[in-house]
This record gives C-alpha cells, sequence and structure tokens, in this order.
C-alpha cells in the first residue's frame, strides 16, 4: 500500500498499482514497481508501514480503525487502544426502564447483551454434545434392548461431563477478559507439550 503526500499531508492512498495524475503529469502504474524508494518519494509517493503493536486478537477486542500519519519522512498505518469485549452479560436496568428505553418484551435484570463468558460457555456446551453424540448409541441401545454399555464408554462419558463442569467453572470464574483469553492462550511448556490453562475434553481412546 501507498500513499501520496503533498506539503506534508496524506492526500491519496493507493491499494494497489494504478496509474495517477500529480499536476499536469500522468504517472503510469509501473512505477510503483520500477522506480526505486528515493524516486518515488521525490513525487511524494510513501510505501505504508504497518504499526500493528496495538492490534489485538478480535475473538477478545474490538480493533478501532487504522489511523494514517506522516512523520519523519514515513508514513505510518497504526491502531489506536483496543477495547476489551465485555466479559460479562449487560442488564436492563431500572435507568432503562425511567427513561423508556426498556422493550416491552424486557424486565428489569434481563440480559440485555451477553458478554463472553457466555458465549464460551455456549460454545463449550455445543463442543460437549457433539463429543456425547459420539456414544449415544450405546445409552440407545442399553435403553431398548438392555444391552450393559461397556464401563469405558460409560467413564469416557462420565470424564467429559466432569471436564466440561472444571471448564465451566474456570471460565465463570474469569475476572476479566484478559484472564479469558490467558485461559484460552496455548503456550509451549518445557516437555515441549503445547498446552492452555482451560485444558481439553476428553478423547475417547480407540
Amino acid at each position: 500500500m501507498y500513499a501520496l503526500v503533498e506539503s506534508g499531508t496524506i492526500t491519496k492512498y493507493f491499494g494497489y498499482p494504478k496509474g495517477f495524475t500529480l499536476g499536469d503529469v500522468q504517472y503510469p502504474s509501473d512505477i510503483f514497481t520500477k522506480w526505486s524508494v528515493e524516486e518515488k518519494e521525490a513525487i511524494g509517493i510513501y510505501e505504508v508501514v504497518f504499526d500493528d503493536s496495538n492490534k489485538k486478537d478480535e475473538t477478545w477486542y474490538i480493533n478501532t480503525n487504522q489511523t494514517f500519519a506522516f512523520a519523519d519522512g514515513v508514513v505510518t498505518a497504526f491502531y489506536d487502544t483496543a477495547i476489551a469485549k465485555s466479559h460479562a452479560d449487560s442488564l436492563w436496568t431500572q435507568q432503562d426502564l425511567d427513561d423508556g428505553n426498556l422493550p416491552s418484551n424486557k424486565s428489569v435484570g434481563d440480559v440485555r447483551g451477553e458478554g463472553l463468558k457466555t458465549t464460551l460457555i455456549r460454545t463449550l456446551k455445543s463442543q460437549v454434545a457433539g463429543i456425547l453424540k459420539g456414544t449415544d448409541w450405546y445409552i440407545t441401545r442399553n435403553s431398548e434392548k438392555s444391552t450393559a454399555i461397556p464401563s469405558s464408554i460409560s467413564n469416557h462419558r462420565d470424564a467429559v461431563r466432569t471436564k466440561q463442569a472444571a471448564m465451566e467453572a474456570q471460565i465463570t470464574g474469569a475476572s476479566d477478559t484478559a484472564a479469558l483469553e490467558t485461559l484460552y492462550t496455548f503456550t509451549e511448556q518445557e516437555d515441549g507439550s503445547v498446552t492452555r490453562p482451560l485444558g481439553e475434553l476428553p478423547v475417547l481412546e480407540s
């Protein structure tokens, strides 16, 4: 990406090489690839330097739009400070009711907007349901035919539910968005394994 700088001000952006007119001169698109850096900058064309130091994982944060600035002979595209997504649900309040903003189908204390904890736990429950579905037929067969459920299957299903409960407790107990992010962040351990504090749901051994 390039920017055109005139009298110290960015006046145009080029997302891809294309011809343009500057003053009375028509420049072809190939100047972006054929001209040297010095030649391009001599007419005010600067390659944009991207500064992503403030950009964060959009799973947990809302990034700002990029801002472009020209200083010390460099055009930089950067993000302002990211905003953490709400880790907890927001609720409709008495103030909302008093101000006339409470929807007719809602009451004070109802969920206004879901936080990360709610969505993460919903995703976890869905994952657990998918895992258990693979062995549900044992339960159905037992119900219909009284065929005993193998202990390995029962133990696996119990282990999945136990781990689910532990994971939900970790999610619920997280103090803020950063703590939630930490739970899901994989790091390499001394033994070379890569794990995350939240852990993983058990896998049925074949």
